[in-house]
């Protein structure tokens, strides 16, 4: 099965191309860092800060306790972004600790998903930026915008075929009770 493009209906929202967001705080490599190479394509808003982020919407965080779902698609027709906190992977509790409680948005976790990323191939869950936003989009069935999103980095087509099969299962799931499930048939 083929990744299908989507065009997300609620109500009488239309929602095409979700508003991405960087928490951007530095702390890596400027050569690697793959929201800095999505700003300069002109396909996320960078922030230096939490304080400048958007008040409404999702923020892709790794300690959250609620799994990112197809049904987080009511606040996103509502105008609400997907936000993610580029940070160093060795830096993230004291990176997390740092935004909390500067922003209102919703802290939402991933499912198990493989990383591309030359830093973390094959890592379950260690995701940069780029791959959290495209598999964020992919759950939310916006294939399209997945994939541009992810077209500028070498390995980001490599990502979405890497994970094929669990994104199309997770953007297919009707609650996330079942992709709680879902992602240990995938993962262990």
């Amino acid at each position: 099965m083929e990744f299908l493009d989507l065009v997300l209906v609620l109500g009488d929202s239309i929602v095409q191309n979700v508003p991405l967001h960087v928490i951007h705080l530095d702390q890596d490599d400027p050569k690697k860092c793959t929201s800095r190479k999505l700003y300069q394509n002109g396909l996320v808003n960078l922030h230096e800060s939490a304080n400048s982020a958007p008040r409404r919407g999702y923020l892709l965080n790794p300690r959250a306790t609620i799994l990112f779902a197809p049904e987080d698609v009511g606040l996103v027709s509502l105008g609400g972004s997907i936000v993610v906190l580029d940070c160093s992977w060795k830096q993230i509790e004291e990176s997390l600790d740092l935004v909390s409680g500067r922003t209102k948005l919703e802290g939402r976790v991933l499912p198990l998903l493989l990383a591309a990323n030359p830093i973390s191939w094959g890592k379950v869950g260690r995701l940069s930026s780029a791959e959290a936003l495209g598999a964020s989009l992919a759950i939310l069935g916006l294939w399209e915008q997945a994939r541009s999103v992810l077209e500028p980095l070498a390995f980001g087509s490599q990502f979405l075929e890497l994970n094929k099969e669990p994104l199309e299962a997770y953007s297919k799931a009707d609650s996330r009770e079942v992709i709680f499930e879902i992602q240990y048939e995938f993962f262990n």
